[in-house]
């Protein structure tokens, strides 16, 4: 595919991206949307000003830049992109948009360093790149687009009933307002959900896992109320302001976090917060659709803040064991006997409800993937068998 020349450029400069990687990609996002201010439509600017999507796309950069020889390494993360990519109906020509900042960001913050020969190695490992994007992300495409209820684009969807899970959650219950047929998607998977905020100067884009499976009326999204943080500017606009009857443009659900259900390993879903949401969803897939036993641990505060709890309970059978872990259980809760453990995840935990060929399933806040990873680690499970939805940069689970 590349010159050996190119290969060796590439190669030699990655540990120079290294060191300027963030810069670079925060002088490339800040050049972007100046020159194409529609794009911020696109992007979660909160993640743009704390630094998590900068730093994911440094990652990303430098992972090519030294597996460019090797590039069949990159296959799941070129997975985990496209979907993503997918899901915010990404097109062709952003690409050209991309690469002209972000060579042109390389430029500005290397100078004369970044000789015309490196930007061209550079430019070519690029256009490579965006081709291997643009043929999957049209696959993609062309797939759902065929699929059961499939369309290409977006389509409205109208809230048919809005339900307060607990004290944080509400779940919102969405039908086609067209009345057609819901698109078909997988358990584990999310939409990109994007809406216009009054006093705002772009449109918000955040994806959401469909937190229910068999459901043949409704997809359903279940939102946490975030407090206290930059990030809550969406999910306290869908609590206060959207009611039964208002729609919303969604595509086609995206994602590759997903059960194997031709298995008769065990499947252990592990959930901290909202992360329940892909691995409800998960849960009732698996019941449907897989012979496998089932452990569902529930990590979360307390009682007020816990969700599903009984839906969960409703559909217990014998394949299944659920777990709840409370970190700081209420009085209530301790005379409701509501958690079997109290504290955090742990590894006598793990090893409690797991055997040797068991499978991990696991999605929550940033601490909670960390220290899930970690013990894992430490339990010596096989790669093969840990899977986890993450939509920051790799990097930081390490950090934790």
């Amino acid at each position: 595919m590349f010159s050996e020349n190119t290969i060796a450029i590439v190669k030699s400069t990655v540990p120079v991206l290294e060191i300027h990687g963030e810069t670079i990609t925060e002088v490339f996002y800040k050049n972007m949307f100046e020159k194409n201010p529609g794009l911020k439509d696109m992007f979660n600017m909160t993640n743009q000003k704390n630094g998590t999507q900068p730093r994911a796309l440094a990652g990303a950069v430098l992972k090519y830049g030294a597996h460019i020889d090797k590039l069949e390494a990159l296959g799941p993360a070129v997975e985990t992109i496209a979907q993503k990519h997918a899901s915010l109906q990404v097109t062709p020509e952003m690409y050209a948009i991309v690469g002209e900042n972000l060579l042109g960001a390389i430029k500005e913050v290397l100078g004369d360093a970044a000789t015309d020969e490196i930007i061209g190695a550079w430019g070519e490992a690029y256009g490579a790149l965006a081709a291997i994007f643009v043929s999957r992300e049209e696959n993609i495409y062309q797939e759902r687009e065929n699929a059961i209820g499939g369309f290409r684009g977006t389509k409205a969807f109208r809230i048919a009933k809005i339900v307060e899970e607990s004290s944080v959650i509400k779940s919102f219950y969405l039908e086609r307002a067209d009345g057609e047929q819901l698109p078909a998607f997988l358990s584990g998977q999310y939409i990109a959900v994007q809406i216009e905020i009054p006093g705002t100067t772009h449109k918000h884009t955040r994806n959401y896992s469909l937190s229910n499976f068999g459901d043949n009326k409704y997809l359903r999204i279940s939102v946490k109320k975030e407090t206290g943080k930059q990030d809550g500017i969406v999910s306290n606009y869908l609590h206060s302001h959207f009611k039964v009857g208002d729609e919303l443009q969604l595509p086609m659900p995206s994602g590759e976090f997903t059960p194997t259900l031709n298995t008769d390993k065990p499947a252990v879903l592990l959930a901290a917060g909202i992360g329940i949401t892909p691995l409800l969803s998960m849960y009732k897939d698996l019941l449907l659709n897989s012979k496998r036993n089932i452990v569902l641990i529930q990590c979360v505060l307390n009682g007020e803040v816990q969700a599903f709890e009984q839906e969960i309970k409703a559909t217990q059978n014998e394949r299944v064991q659920y777990v709840t872990v409370f970190s700081h259980p209420t009085d209530a809760d301790t005379a409701k006997n509501k958690h079997q453990h109290e504290g955090y995840i742990s590894k006598e935990i793990l090893q409690k409800y797991s055997t040797p060929d068991s499978e991990f399933y696991f999605c929550g806040p940033t601490p909670f993937m960390a220290k899930t990873k970690q013990l894992l680690a430490e339990m010596n499970v096989a790669d093969a068998n840990i899977h986890f939805e993450f939509f920051g940069p790799q990097e930081d689970l390490e950090m934790v």
